[in-house]
């Protein structure tokens, strides 16, 4: 696991040098190292390095490092697609959720927080992109959702979370960050909701992410190496 450790201090640099060519305070992004289809011994690893915050999205398998992980006291993030049928364990378990694409999920996820946890930390997923194999709301329905989301109680409405299509076109990539960045501040003009949190840019487009405003990046890739195929056995 020794080149996590390297990958991690790569990664921290590469979000440093982001910040000071932007003009930015580093302590403005945080880094969310996604383990999802990885085993608890390389979130371990990671953790040791002194990273808390992980990312997961198939829910059995994160529920399955949450418990052999205990004893750390990590901060989980749900960042996948998410069916009606696995909210409970989700409002249960995780810290925040970015996945957030329609109302009925964050109303179940609302009525399922438990009472005595804080309020789940959520981001609406907007499909900046207009893929039709992508997740996320249409950006004209981004306002209503904020809006409608906001009013749940046992959720706190942090921001907004985006994956554009891949692409080593750097213009781009800014541009389409550029666009969840302008949503948000439209969402504040419009229905006077603040919104602190852009979860933007993973591995391949993090500079462009944090130049055009990212608070937190979700790197999984030049953290962990290349993914397994999810189905393979996830080692404890």
């Amino acid at each position: 696991m020794t080149s996590i450790s390297a990958n991690l201090q790569d990664v921290r640099k590469r979000i440093a040098a982001a910040c000071a060519a932007a003009s930015r305070d580093p302590a403005g992004v945080r880094l969310l190292a996604v383990s999802k289809t990885w085993p608890a011994a390389a979130v371990r690893a990671a953790a040791d390095c002194g990273q808390r915050e992980f990312g997961e999205s198939y829910v059995q398998e994160a529920v399955a490092k949450m418990t052999t992980l205990a004893d750390l006291g990590l901060e989980w993030h749900f960042i996948g697609p998410l069916q009606s049928n696995k909210t409970r364990a989700v409002a249960e378990r995780f810290a925040w959720v970015h996945s957030i694409e329609r109302y009925k999920i964050a109303e179940r996820l609302s009525a399922q927080r438990p009472a005595a946890m804080p309020p789940l930390q959520v981001c609406l997923q907007v499909n900046v992109s207009g893929e039709a194999s992508k997740s996320g709301c249409a950006p004209e329905q981004a306002l209503d959702l904020a809006r409608r989301v906001g009013e749940l109680p046992r959720l706190a409405l942090r921001g907004l979370m985006a994956i554009p299509e891949p692409t080593a076109d750097a213009a781009l990539q800014r541009r389409r960050f550029a666009e969840l960045r302008g949503l948000r501040d439209r969402i504040a003009a419009d229905c006077g909701i603040h919104l602190d949190t852009l979860s933007m840019g993973m591995s391949d487009d993090l500079e462009a992410a944090i130049a055009e405003g990212a608070s937190l990046v979700r790197v999984g890739t030049a953290i962990f190496g290349t993914r397994p195929a999810h189905g393979e056995p996830v080692a404890q």
